[in-house]
């Protein structure tokens, strides 16, 4: 074991500060460290600190320095912590999984005695000692603890064995004590194992033996029960002080002690069975050690010092790297850890029974680790981190390991077969084999569940080539043997293990079925085959198709698609199955149907309830639907018929899904009665019967059951009439004829009259047949039936309609049979000549109509036309004088000697000269010209004539027609026709005159250059074209260059002066003497160069460079090569006679390759170039610092520092300071590490670096560093807090307090707040008292900008400014704080301190709290939020006027918002007192009400009851306040009389000054209209009232009642003078319907316009007289006046008219009604007692 130090985790303090306990995390992921401070540092496995917390002590009232931590311990799942402390107690913090996770207390054991040590060996159980001796165990599940066992001595030590399942106890009393939870069978003792000399503080127990140190200087050895085997005395070393503490490395194969400076590594021998002491690891002023943590994979070791330090060691025996992708560390004998280089990924391989690991091997593409030990064999899967150890006797490495099947390892040794399933450590299986390809061997573990099976896994190998044996593994026994009659050589189970696929080497493919023992053939010629993963598809190859097999036990159902290349893969990912497939260089994916697979799984395994689930998750298509079709069939088949049902369910057939439903309930029922398989039951049978359509089949089980009904009610359901009538009539069913005349109803119901009809008719009764037929829409039918029966023939009108109703159908011809034969000629003609039965209409027209056959003669020969019949028509438009139509017959017929003949009849006729081009054409394609010619003329077409010789190639007859009558164009037509025939013809001469002669030079020439005759193309061109005779000789020669004439080519381009180009065709086709020639011969000196160094390029080597010297041009060859970067081309030619230009092309290479980025090849060829430095720039200038230092020092040392330089440059602008300053130093340019510092003003690194290596410089940049922050104003925060140090270390105070007054850094305000508060605290210690209240008053506010209003307050106080101490506590809200300062040192400020919290909790809305503190303030900030509920309420506990205060400001409110029935209801609520300044409130709430519009009906009778209640409340209220009898009371009296006639909708027309008079008009104006009782005198007020409402409409719409007439209401105490409304009650239609009604009634003249008179000659509803002026009293119930029977009143001045008071009473009684009740309550309340009635108002 070796021990590298690889950093420092915690930096050493000057003097002790003892590390007293570290832990590893099981997990390796966390490292936990307590400092002596009591804090808890986590860091992470790379030694990276990224968490802390703080421990606490049992009581908080000891405070944080009364105990220590004396250990720690991580959880087996790493994410608890458990702290041991002295001051009697164990903490457990939660710390979580993640990093910051929150850090929690989750149990706490108290103990009576201190917390020594500490081991958490397992879940919920910790172990620990105390100092009374006593070891015991903390459940953390149950949070209790109990002892293991006690001793005398304290505790100074605890370990555990490497398993972890037992532990020893080191004692102050040297003995150690040994106890085991489990001994694993070891049979150890437990108990006192033995006594050490003196205190064994280091404590250790290895795999084979106990080690123990302490302050004797001496490590003894002792065996495990307790006898010395080994000691190692260091007492003569007096360098070596007290071994302190001691650690077992996870495998327990090496142990470290730790005493002063030094770690001891003792590692095991086990060939020797001894310890061996490794070099000691020696540490200067390491100082001693007093903790050490192991990590658990045993890689890495942790030592805590005296000091404080935590040192991190690296622990290996050795380390390699495996191919270059995987590090080896062996961290003990036995233990290894196996690194991923590319993806960091760690596996611990570990031999479980501590044999020595002798060679780690990573195989089977980089993913399983093979591992030897003497006995044993160590397997892994660094993808799953399965490890597995089998016993292994020694093979001498012969095995041969197969890792293609990832659940299992398979090794070949000696002929055997052995199996190894990863993470089990026992091996699977071995049998005998000779044959180790793994494509002859498949092994199944439980891939696949399946119902019923547990544990499945299977094995099928190849006992000889032609022989495969099938082994079930978990019961270790032959499921059996398959013999072969050719070698096999391949093999495969399915994933079940159920179904074997092999193949032979005829390439035939067989299938196995392992259950049944059947072997059936697949395929022939397969090249590929596979089972699809997760499924019992197969998919193969045969030569050009893919064959897939969706389902494998019908192996006759085989879907194949072409393709065109080789299966090379099966992939199957998220659902999808996809076929690789190499077409040539292109690479082809085929998909497979994902639901066939997974369905067809399912449905394989029998498992319909899995293949339901499946379908379930998938959304409706087609091929979904299709696949919930196959699943519904097979459940049928299965009988399954709850899946059955679900499935059409699914499919949307709701009547099937019904159907199968019914079925099952019985099928339940019966199995439920009867027990068993309700499915046998006959109904049940039946019904699955009937859902096949096996109707016979179900009507026999029926009959079977003797359920005959049944069997009839089915038929009847499924209106198989015919089928029902059979059963009837065969078991003599008494209702056969009922069921008959059913039949017969339901056929006539659902409209099958052609059934029924058929019916009637084999029952004889025709008429009714015929009927039928006819209503059915048969008419031919009934006409069969009507011919065929004679008494039915003679009757006319069963004729007649079935003629019509064949007419509707066009049966024409059948129609004029039936009219024939009831002797109805007429019609009969008719119907034949619609019909087309054209023979029969010209028999009967010669018989009945002879004037008719001509023109039935012609229709008959337009209908033959129309059918195509050309041939017959032609004689029938003879015969009828149609001659015309009988050519155009003819010639249609092609009967053209006719057609001609028949034109020789009519050649009168102009019309005729159409068909002469028509029957011309014809004999001009039979090639009789001079008939042709002759009809041409004929007809007057000459010019066709021509056309016909023109074709036919009659050019003299043409040309005497075209003398005659052709334009020159057409002439000139005609000959370029001609020449091209020529041309045709090969005649090209006579083509070209022809051409010329017509002027067409330019079809000539085409002629020729399409012929290839190039020098007739040259001539034409030269003589009509010279302009073109350059362009011409140019693509003559590219056309003859293509054609490989390069001769010929050549002579055309020189005539066309294009040299370029025949060097060019030279060049290209290697002819380079050619090429050569031509450019000497015509070309300039640089033409020929150029042509020289392609020719030379084109040979290389020796040949180049002896041609470039033969015509002298090598050196000007190099440089073409080089402008043209041809530097291979260029070395060749140099290399050979040219060395001096070796240089110049390498350098010239190197910036080329320099330009395309190719560095270490350019730096190549500038070292070569002997241009080192450009090299060196090259890497600078890419910032390639290590190439461009590594090229520097090798080829030019003085380049060196300026590569350094430019690296230092580059740090600096990276912000790597101390990189760039090694740079620079290493540079020797330390005046650039200055100069660099003070760019960027780290004045304080400039000065460090100018006082070590340029102090004559260093009181220049002092004062620069001066002048510089004097200009800035400000110094950098660091600087400040380092010069206030200095100051305050020196003395000047006052400096230094201005130094931290400067300090700002808003982005660390915990540094400002600290700077501050020492600038005050210096201040208020050294300085003048002015002076520090000055710094004091500076720092308050600021403190109090940070929020640290305590901190400024206390300031403030410890200056005696106790006013500003209060102003901060309270900015802060620290107001009880204020209030205290206020009281006990400043008295008098404690109202100014009431005050300011009132004034806060107004600012801030704090209305709740304001209450308690000033309620008429929070009540008024209540009223400004609009929170009345609350501010009524808070009111209502104050006193009745403060509450009537804020209820009348709410009803002003509510008033002003329009709101005046909630203003009522809180009058209603709280009540009205008497107070003057309300009144006003009162009369708006009054006039309010009164014009709300819609409160006539009888649903606004509580608002008016509420309104009436009010005011009788405030009049009473008002009698008893000195306002009594005012005439603000008259007036309150006036509106509780007007409320109370509005709530019983009377009398209110002479309270119109403040009741709307509009209102008040039309509303009495409906009580006249709609009244029954003395219709005339209500019908006169309706007219009055509605007119004079009219009126009043009129006059608001002109806003003034002047023009009113009032003469109807003279001598009445309705008020003339009333306030203009300001808006109508009534909508504009109700306003017409009034206009209408007002209107009729006076046209009508049935009502005088005369107001009903009582005894009085007055208006009866008006209390004054018209004569005598007297003023009656209303009547409190109706206002009318009360004349006489009057019924008085106990209130003075209140009466009522008896008949209507009696009548009220009556109603009242009689309807119950809750609002009459509502008003003789309230005038008993108004008026006084009521007079006896016998009226209860219960």
């Amino acid at each position: 074991m070796q021990l590298k130090h690889l950093k420092t985790l915690l930096t050493p303090q000057e003097g002790a500060a003892k590390v007293t306990c570290m832990a590893w995390a099981l997990n390796n992921s966390r490292f936990a460290v307590c400092t002596v401070d009591r804090v808890v540092l986590l860091y992470d496995e790379q030694g990276e600190r990224r968490d802390k917390f703080s421990t606490k002590p049992l009581d908080p009232k000891y405070g944080k320095q009364s105990y220590t931590v004396n250990d720690m311990v991580f959880s087996p799942d790493s994410t608890k912590i458990a702290i041991g402390q002295s001051d009697n107690i164990i903490y457990v913090y939660r710390i979580g999984e993640e990093w910051g996770d929150k850090k929690a207390i989750c149990n706490k054991f108290v103990q009576t005695s201190a917390v020594t040590r500490l081991l958490w060996p397992a879940e919920h159980a910790v172990v620990y000692g105390l100092v009374d001796g006593k070891v015991r165990l903390a459940n953390t599940q149950t949070n209790r603890s109990s002892t293991i066992y006690g001793t005398e001595s304290c505790v100074v030590s605890l370990v555990s064995n490497v398993s972890g399942k037992g532990i020893l106890s080191g004692h102050a009393d040297g003995t150690v004590v040994r106890y085991f939870f489990d001994d694993e069978g070891s049979g150890e003792s437990q108990g006192k194992l033995l006594v050490h000399p003196c205190p064994p503080y280091a404590l250790a127990w290895g795999a084979n033996s106990i080690m123990v140190g302490g302050c004797d200087k001496k490590v003894v050895v002792y065996s495990k029960e307790g006898q010395v085997l080994q000691t190692f005395d260091y007492s003569r070393d007096h360098t070596e002080k007290e071994l302190t503490v001691a650690v077992t490395s996870p495998s327990g194969q090496s142990v470290v002690f730790g005493s002063y400076d030094r770690l001891r590594v003792f590692n095991w021998a086990p060939r020797r069975g001894v310890w061996d002491e490794a070099k000691p690891k020696e540490i200067q002023h390491l100082y001693t050690i007093t903790s050490l943590a192991w990590k658990k994979d045993g890689s890495r070791l942790c030592a805590g010092t005296l000091c404080g330090g935590v040192e991190l060691f690296d622990c290996c025996l050795r380390r390699s790297i495996y191919k270059n992708k995987f590090e080896m560390t062996y961290v003990g004998l036995s233990q290894v850890i196996v690194k991923n280089l590319s993806t960091g990924t760690r596996v611990v391989l570990k031999s479980y029974y501590g044999y020595e690991i002798e060679e780690v091997k990573i195989m089977g593409k980089d993913r399983f680790l093979v591992a030897h030990t003497s006995d044993t064999l160590l397997l892994g899967d660094l993808l799953t981190n399965k490890l597995s150890e089998v016993p292994w006797p020694g093979s001498g490495g012969n095995e041969k390991f197969f890792f293609e099947n990832e659940m299992v390892c398979m090794i070949f040794n000696a002929g055997e077969l052995s199996l190894v399933e990863y993470s089990n450590n026992e091996i699977l299986g071995s049998v005998r084999t000779e044959f180790m390809n793994p494509h002859l061997i498949s092994v199944r573990l439980n891939e696949r569940k399946q119902r019923g099976v547990g544990d499945n896994k299977k094995l099928s190998y190849l006992i000889d080539i032609k022989t495969i044996a099938v082994v079930d593994l978990a019961g270790g026994y032959n499921l059996g043997t398959i013999s072969h009659d050719s070698k096999i050589d391949w093999l495969e189970l399915n994933e079940t293990g159920r179904k074997l696929l092999f193949r032979d080497k005829k390439l035939r493919l067989h299938l196995y079925d392992i259950e049944s023992g059947l072997k059936t053939t697949l395929l022939s010629f397969c090249s590929y085959v596979q089972w699809v993963p997760g499924s019992d598809v197969v998919v193969a190859q045969n030569r050009g198709n893919l064959c897939i097999w969706y389902s494998i036990d019908s192996p006759e159902s085989i879907t194949m698609f072409p393709i065109k290349g080789d299966i090379v893969d099966l992939e199957r990912v998220e659902g999808k199955t996809e076929v690789v497939v190499t077409e040539g260089v292109s690479t082809v994916m085929y998909t497979l149907d994902e639901g066939l697979i997974e369905f067809g799984t399912a449905v394989d395994d029998g498992d319909y309830d899995r293949a339901t689930a499946f379908l379930e998750t998938l959304e409706m298509s087609p091929e979904t639907e299709a696949m919930w079709k196959t699943l519904s069939k097979l459940a049928v088949e299965a009988r399954q018929l709850h899946i059955a049902e679900r499935c059409f369910a699914a499919l949307g057939d709701v009547s099937t899904a019904c159907f199968l439903h019914h079925t099952n309930q019985i099928a339940d029922e019966v199995s439920d009665e009867m027990g068993g398989d309700g499915t046998a039951y006959y109904q049940v049978q039946a019904h699955m019967a009937m859902l096949d359509k096996n109707f016979k089949l179900a009507e026999m089980q029926y009959l079977e059951q003797n359920a005959i009904d049944e069997a009839i009610s089915m038929y009847q359901e499924l209106h198989m009439w015919d089928a029902c009538i059979t059963v009837a009539e065969a078991k003599g069913h008494p209702e056969l004829d009922v069921l008959r005349r059913s039949y017969y109803q339901w056929l006539t119901e659902t409209g099958q009259e052609e059934k029924a009809g058929e019916v009637k008719e084999k029952e004889g009764d025709f008429q009714a047949a015929i009927n039928l037929y006819l209503k059915a829409g048969l008419p031919a039918k009934a006409a069969r039936l009507a011919l065929g029966q004679p008494e039915i023939g003679s009757n006319s009108d069963i004729i007649s309609r079935i003629a019509v109703s064949l007419m509707k159908g066009e049966f024409y011809e059948r129609a004029g049979d039936l009219y024939e034969k009831i002797r109805n000629n007429q019609k009969a003609l008719d119907c034949y000549c619609k019909g087309g039965a054209f023979r029969k209409a010209v028999e009967l027209a010669r018989l009945a109509f002879p004037g008719e056959v001509v023109k039935l003669e012609n229709s008959w020969g337009d209908y033959l036309v129309q059918q195509k019949q050309m041939d017959a028509a032609i004689n029938h438009f003879i015969e009828a004088g149609c001659f015309l139509k009988a050519i155009e017959a003819a010639i249609a017929a092609r009967q053209w000697k006719k057609a001609v003949q028949i034109l020789e009849d009519v050649d009168k006729d102009s019309s005729a000269g159409k068909y002469y081009v028509k029957i011309a054409q014809h004999y001009a394609s039979m090639q009789e010209y001079e008939v042709a010619e002759q009809l041409y003329v004929k007809g007057g077409h000459i010019k066709d004539a021509i056309d016909m010789y023109t074709t036919a190639g009659r050019w003299e007859e043409a040309h005497k027609l075209a003398a005659r009558c052709m334009t020159e164009e057409e002439v000139m037509a005609l000959y370029v026709s001609k020449a091209q025939e020529l041309e045709r013809d090969s005649k090209f001469k006579e083509a070209e005159r022809l051409f010329t002669a017509v002027k067409q030079p330019d079809l000539a020439i085409t002629m020729y250059k399409k012929n290839k005759m190039f020098d007739d193309v040259i001539r034409m061109v030269a003589k009509h074209h010279p302009d073109l005779l350059t362009e011409t000789h140019l693509h003559l020669a590219k056309e003859l260059e293509t054609e490989s004439r390069f001769s010929e080519a050549e002579f055309h381009f020189m005539e066309a002066e294009d040299l370029k180009a025949a060097v060019n065709m030279y060049r290209v086709n290697d002819m380079w003497e050619d090429a050569y020639r031509v450019a000497k011969a015509h070309g300039s000196a640089g033409v020929q160069r150029q042509v020289a160094y392609l020719w030379a390029r084109s040979l290389g080597g020796e040949a180049a460079v002896k041609l470039l010297n033969k015509f002298n041009l090598l050196e000007n060859a190099i440089e073409t090569a080089l402008n043209n970067l041809s530097f291979d081309f260029a070395f060749d030619l140099a290399r050979s006679s040219f060395k001096e230009k070796i240089p110049e092309i390498h350098l010239k290479h190197a910036m080329y390759l320099e330009d395309e980025g190719k560095f270490s090849e350019a730096e190549v060829e500038f070292v070569r170039a002997g241009k080192p430095k450009e090299a060196v720039f090259m890497y600078v200038h890419n910032k390639d610092w290590a190439n461009a230092q590594r090229v520097a020092e090798g080829y030019d040392p003085e380049s060196v520092s300026e590569v350094l330089v430019g690296q230092a440059k580059f740090c600096f602008e990276q912000k790597e300071f101390q990189k760039a300053e090694a740079f620079l130093l290493r540079a020797q340019r330390p005046e650039l590490a200055v100069k660099y510092y003070k760019d960027v003003d780290m004045w304080s690194d400039a000065m460090r670096i100018c006082k070590e290596y340029l102090p004559n410089k260093l009181s220049l940049l002092q004062e620069e560093y001066e002048k510089e922050t004097s200009k800035k104003g400000i110094r950098g925060v660091e600087g400040l807090l380092e010069q206030a140090k200095e100051w305050e270390q020196t003395g000047e105070y006052s400096r230094a307090v201005e130094c931290y007054l400067k300090v700002k850094e808003d982005a660390n305000l915990a540094l400002m707040e600290k700077s501050w508060m020492k600038a005050a605290d210096l201040a208020i210690k050294f300085l003048n008292t002015d002076r520090a209240v000055e710094v004091v008053q500076v720092v308050g506010p600021r403190l109090a900008h940070l929020g640290k209003y305590n901190a400024a307050a206390e300031l403030y106080i410890n200056m005696d400014l106790i006013e500003e101490a209060i102003d901060v506590l309270m900015e802060g809200g620290e107001w009880n704080k204020a209030k205290r300062v206020a009281k006990e040192l400043k008295p008098r400020y404690e109202e100014y301190v009431d005050q300011k919290y009132k004034d806060h909790l107004k600012n801030q809305g704090k209305v709740d709290s304001l209450v308690g503190v000033d309620v008429m303030a929070a009540l008024d900030m209540y009223a400004e939020k609009g929170q009345w509920d609350k501010c009524l309420d808070t009111a209502s506990k104050q006193n009745f006027k403060i509450l009537h205060k804020y209820v009348a400001l709410y009803a002003t409110h509510l008033i002003k918002e329009e709101e005046a029935p909630k203003a009522l209801q809180l009058y209603v609520q709280h009540g009205a007192p008497p107070n003057p300044q309300n009144f006003n409130i009162y009369r708006r709430l009054f006039l309010d009400l009164i014009n709300v519009p819609d409160t006539s009906g009888p649903e606004s009778y509580h608002m008016w009851a509420d309104l009436r209640t009010f005011l009788l409340q405030l009049c009473d209220n008002v009698s008893k306040s000195a306002e009594a009898n005012s005439p603000a009371h008259q007036d309150f009296e006036q509106m509780l009389l007007i409320a109370h006639y509005c709530a019983t909708r009377l009398s209110l027309l002479r309270h119109t000054e403040l009741v709307p008079a509009a209102n008040a008009f039309y509303e009495r104006g409906l009580q006249g209209e709609t009244t029954n009782d003395d219709a005339v005198g209500w019908e006169n007020m309706a007219f009055i009232f509605l007119n004079h409402f009219l009126d009043l409409c009129d006059a608001i719409a002109e806003g003034n009642l002047d023009a009113l007439d009032h003469s109807d209401f003279l001598n009445t105490d309705i008020p003339f003078e009333v306030p203009i409304p300001t808006k109508l009650c009534v909508t504009d239609d109700q306003r017409e319907q009034i206009r209408d009604w007002v209107l009729t009634v006076s046209l009508d003249k049935r009502v005088e316009q005369v107001l009903p008179q009582d005894e009085r000659n007055t208006y009866q509803a008006s209390l004054v007289a018209a004569n005598s002026g007297l003023r009656s009293l209303p009547c409190v119930l109706t206002g009318y006046p009360v004349l006489r029977n009057k019924v008085e009143f106990s209130a003075a001045g209140k009466m009522a008219n008896k008949e209507d008071w009696n009548k009220f009473l009556m109603a009242t009684k009689t309807t119950h009604s809750p609002e009459c009740q509502d008003v003789l309550k309230f005038i008993s309340q108004w008026c006084g007692a009521l007079p006896s009635a016998g009226f209860s108002f219960h």
